[in-house]
């Protein structure tokens, strides 16, 4: 991305960050004791501005207070989401009354108690609805899906297969929550383990720091481990990222198509993002399978779930995806499946199957309110193909 495009990018999303912030401030400081204000105003300046200052700070030096900037940032974005989707909801009731009357006469003959009321209740919930939503992060569910693939699967009858999605391996999710990801993959006792993309945060350094990758080679699978570039692999340095996780036994597959046991095929494609931050095209699907014998199996890791036609016109039979994290905070998984034709689950077109994964990790706040990280176990059968 060109420096200028970064610039105005960046300081568009900073000043609606500044703006939404600058609203809850303004909304909560009336209830604020006096004598409080002062505290009150720094200590939301700092978290305000804790999560940027975390990730600027990574990059220099990577250290507890940085950890720790983070980690309080990230949850504020959850906070702030809430607190803002809230405070808009009770604004645009007012508005709606001084239009049309509508409360009852309780609630205007008492205002100021109301009001207090109404901000107690705001706060407990937000809070009930955040910390829930991290506890949701650390319940990893496993979903089954039975597929069958009128090809030719060779000796095999079944394929047992593991995917997961939206990893992002990087301060949050570091080596304690990959070893419960690792463990849970390997109890399928799959064939082979497909992880769509987005399997680093942003920044390599974290990982490499905790040696996180220390549990990536842990994973175990008969036909190994394959992966396909997501765009967080793009914006934290995609080359460096790849690296890394072939050195820790996973398979990065670039726009290119393996054939496995001489019964499957398997193609992965870069990621969108390569246009933006590597100023390249990817190559088109029919280019990247020209070769592909079509009477066998052919299994399709593409991270962003876009133009799902094209699995279908070239005859691949099982494509995943990852990516939407399902909007990850409720209610944006409503706007998110405007945007995509499958936004998360599963999917059948013709003889093409479809999976798009919510993810398994997440980005930002490690808060998830839309949907449960999950592992996809894929039982893939030849059925009624005769030889």
């Amino acid at each position: 991305m060109k420096l200028s495009l970064q610039i105005i990018f960046f300081g568009i999303v900073l000043s609606i960050y500044g703006l939404i912030n600058y609203y809850i401030y303004k909304r909560a400081l009336p209830f604020i004791p006096l004598n409080y204000k002062f505290f009150f105003t720094i200590s939301f300046l700092i978290v305000v501005v804790s999560f940027i200052a975390g990730r600027f700070l990574e990059r220099v030096s990577i250290n507890l207070f940085s950890d720790v900037l983070i980690w309080v940032g990230s949850f504020w974005l959850a906070f702030m989401f809430y607190f803002f989707l809230a405070l808009v909801l009770i604004d645009l009731l007012r508005l709606i009354n001084l239009i049309i009357p509508f409360f009852p006469a309780f609630i205007t003959h008492n205002i100021e108690k109301t009001k207090n009321i109404v901000a107690l209740s705001v706060l407990i919930l937000v809070v009930i609805t955040v910390f829930g939503g991290y506890i949701n992060t650390k319940t990893i569910i496993t979903k089954t899906y039975k597929i069958t693939a009128h090809k030719n699967l060779g000796e095999l009858k079944t394929l047992n297969i593991a995917m997961a999605s939206d990893l992002h391996l990087g301060t949050l999710n570091g080596k304690s929550y990959l070893n419960k990801l690792v463990t849970d993959i390997n109890k399928l006792n799959p064939d082979i383990i497909l992880l769509v993309g987005d399997i680093i945060d942003e920044d390599l350094a974290s990982v490499i720091k905790y040696n996180v990758g220390e549990e990536l080679v842990k994973l175990k699978s008969k036909y190994g481990i394959y992966t396909v570039t997501g765009n967080h692999e793009y914006i934290g340095g995609v080359e460096e990222a790849v690296k890394y996780l072939s050195e820790h036994g996973v398979n990065v597959l670039r726009d290119t198509f393996i054939k496995i046991d001489n019964s499957f095929y398997l193609a992965g494609r870069e990621d969108r993002a390569i246009k933006q931050f590597a100023g390249k095209r990817r190559k088109e699907l029919k280019d990247i399978l020209n070769g592909v014998d079509k009477s066998n199996p052919i299994i399709l890791m593409d991270h962003q779930p876009f133009g799902l036609k094209d699995a279908k016109e070239n005859e691949v039979d099982l494509q995943l995806s990852g990516h939407t994290h399902n909007g990850q905070l409720w209610p944006i998984n409503y706007i998110v499946s405007k945007i995509y034709e499958l936004s998360w689950g599963y999917l059948v077109d013709g003889s093409t199957h479809y999976y798009v994964s919510c993810g398994v990790g997440g980005w930002g706040p490690p808060v998830r309110t839309g949907s449960r990280p999950e592992i996809i176990n894929i039982k893939l059968s030849c059925g009624d193909y005769k030889k």
